[in-house]
């Protein structure tokens, strides 16, 4: 998992059922955007208020329409479901597994390292762990990370701080290990690839894919300046769908692009008008950024 990934958005129809053609629409276009690979059913497809059974065929539908990589959100609270959730997301193509922390109980990182290892061991494809403090009140610390990563079957982290000395740090620990650190938030992507992660998985690409691919390739291009002064024209729109306004705000903004994804599933509600106007001229802008 390398370059610049996105995590779906779940396209739900008027019945509130998953739109499985209208997410197969979603990856072509993503997909001719340039996105490197995809993260069906993370925080921002929705994943709490998803079925195990919609989730496998959600990762299903995904891996069927790509040839990119596939890192499937496969973590509930408990132990057992994941590894279930797991074991079918690899039957159905998934290439690897992306897992949160459990959170319900607040499990502390001791607890969460045997976790994560246990998993790993049992796990057909690779585990990838999911640090996203703003959902699960906890923070895998970095040297945490660090033991996980010798595992053979742990292979990165999305770190969904925002803190760019986490990430930092992150890189730092596991810079001698096959494991890969992605950056969580479109704000800090040119930054944190200065700081030496792999790539991101960043909501961002949803509503602008082909601004958060071009942060990347300018970097890796060479042109470190033109992507630092490109991913700061996009704070504002990554603020408004992420901290703001949410999945709400994503599902609008691909409404805006010509994506019809439908409403989320309560309890969450689809934004006002004055919103989608508001997300409308911030979209406007970021395609605009030179």
């Amino acid at each position: 998992m390398h370059g610049t990934g996105v995590p779906l958005a779940t396209p739900f129809d008027e019945a509130g059922t998953v739109d499985h053609a209208a997410l197969e629409e979603l990856v072509d276009w993503l997909e001719t955007a340039g996105i490197d690979f995809f993260v069906p059913c993370g925080s921002t497809g929705e994943a709490p208020l998803l079925s195990l059974e919609e989730r496998i065929d959600i990762t299903e539908t995904v891996a069927n329409a790509t040839e990119k990589p596939v890192l499937a959100g496969t973590g509930f609270e408990g132990y057992e479901p994941t590894l279930e959730a797991t074991e079918r997301a690899a039957d159905v193509g998934a290439d690897a597994a992306l897992v949160i922390t459990p959170s319900y109980y607040g499990s502390d990182d001791g607890a969460l390292g045997r976790y994560y290892r246990t998993l790993a061991d049992e796990s057909p494809i690779p585990i990838y762990l999911y640090s996203v403090p703003k959902f699960t009140g906890h923070v895998l610390a970095p040297r945490t990370v660090e033991s996980l990563a010798s595992h053979p079957n742990i292979a990165g982290i999305k770190d969904s701080s925002g803190s760019l000395e986490s990430v930092q740090r992150l890189v730092r620990f596991t810079d001698e290990m096959a494991f890969s650190v992605l950056a969580g938030s479109g704000s800090v992507y040119a930054p944190a690839l200065d700081a030496g992660v792999d790539g991101g998985v960043l909501a961002l690409a949803n509503a602008v894919p082909e601004r958060a691919c071009t942060v990347y390739e300018r970097y890796t291009g060479g042109d470190t300046a033109g992507s630092r002064a490109l991913n700061a024209d996009l704070v504002e729109l990554n603020r408004a769908i992420t901290a703001r306004y949410g999945v709400p705000g994503v599902k609008a903004a691909l409404s805006i692009r010509g994506q019809s994804v439908g409403n989320p599933r309560g309890p969450l509600e689809a934004v006002d008008e004055a919103v989608v106007d508001e997300l409308e001229a911030l979209i406007e802008g970021a395609l605009e950024a030179r």
